[in-house]
């Protein structure tokens, strides 16, 4: 894949998404692309935007992001999705981890480092989490 890789931000909060997108402009071979308010608007855009990585919250409305998820990997499977939220790993929904998502983050733990490293283990195949 050439770089830099687009991003794709999801989340229902637009300091959520202001964080997000300072978060992409420190981290080299990444840049944003767009963002969306819930999970319609996810599937839609992935399908105009074609991201390599998406950011994705879990709770929104309109669709949730676990639902979003398993839409968008069931279509483009090359796609990687963050799950995000403010829950802990431990607290996050049973079905988080089947959605087709590579990992999950919390919110709080988001930085330009955990993202390098969540990327870097995306081929593991073990759903990893943060």
């Amino acid at each position: 894949m050439t770089y830099p890789r687009s991003v794709l931000v999801v989340d229902d909060q637009a300091p959520f998404r202001i964080a997000a997108r300072a978060v992409l402009r420190r981290l080299d071979g990444f840049e944003f692309a767009g963002e969306a308010s819930n999970g319609l608007q996810a599937v839609q855009l992935v399908a105009d935007l074609h991201p390599a990585l998406v950011l994705m919250d879990i709770n929104m409305p309109e669709m949730n992001g676990i639902e979003a998820t398993r839409r968008i990997t069931a279509s483009y499977p090359e796609i990687a999705i963050i799950l995000c939220s403010t829950h802990d790993a431990k607290d996050m929904p049973p079905d988080a981890a089947s959605s087709g998502a590579i990992a999950y983050v919390s919110k709080e733990h988001l930085s330009a480092d955990a993202l390098r490293r969540l990327w870097d283990l995306r081929a593991s195949g073990t759903f990893q989490s943060l």
